[in-house]
């Protein structure tokens, strides 16, 4: 997937601007595709130079006029032939797993603090996931399509996180099972 395809997609549930853009991309998109401001507002243009966006300009006070993306019918056309192709299964790269085979070569009580910071980070992320899933979703029988697809990818957020912790759960009794005990 590039970047382009993230932007498509968050534009074609709400047009914004690069800044609103952003900050969706730090509070959910960004879980699955990561990008700077940097990166979105560069894509952007050129997105806008080669016609998959249109631009409309937004006067407001006291600040510069804001920009504001939309997709077009060529954005929406490479789309929908990229929801077309097949998509390979991602390889994984995770530094702690390595780490915690690396355990046996060394002394594995110095890992458990690092466990239990990895643990802390996904349980407060799961929090944010159902948090939002109560704000956004109060009634998941009444969701349209669109919204119904947002929850089903945020349940497997959801799931991923609460897989994260029990694996951790795991990997600390594992830790104080096997470190030498005073």
């Amino acid at each position: 997937m590039a970047l382009e395809h993230a932007i498509l997609v968050s534009l074609l549930e709400q047009p914004g601007s690069g800044y609103e853009l952003a900050r969706r991309f730090e509070r959910s998109i960004g879980r699955f595709w990561t990008a700077t401001h940097q990166q979105i507002y560069r894509v952007l243009k050129r997105m806008e130079g080669d016609g998959r966006l249109e631009v409309r300009e937004v006067p407001q006070q006291d600040r510069p006029d804001k920009k504001v993306y939309s997709v077009t019918d060529t954005g929406r056309a490479e789309l929908c032939d990229w929801l077309r192709e097949p998509v390979e299964p991602e390889s994984v790269r995770h530094e702690l797993a390595v780490k915690i085979r690396g355990a046996a070569f060394g002394d594995p009580t110095r890992l458990i603090a690092e466990v239990e910071r990895h643990r802390q980070l996904h349980a407060d992320l799961l929090a944010r996931y159902l948090a939002g899933e109560r704000r956004d979703f109060p009634d998941p029988a009444a969701l349209d399509p669109g919204a119904e697809l947002q929850h089903v990818v945020l349940r497997g957020g959801i799931e991923y996180e609460r897989m994260t912790i029990a694996w951790l759960d795991d990997v600390l009794a594992t830790l104080d099972r096997i470190s030498p005990h005073p």
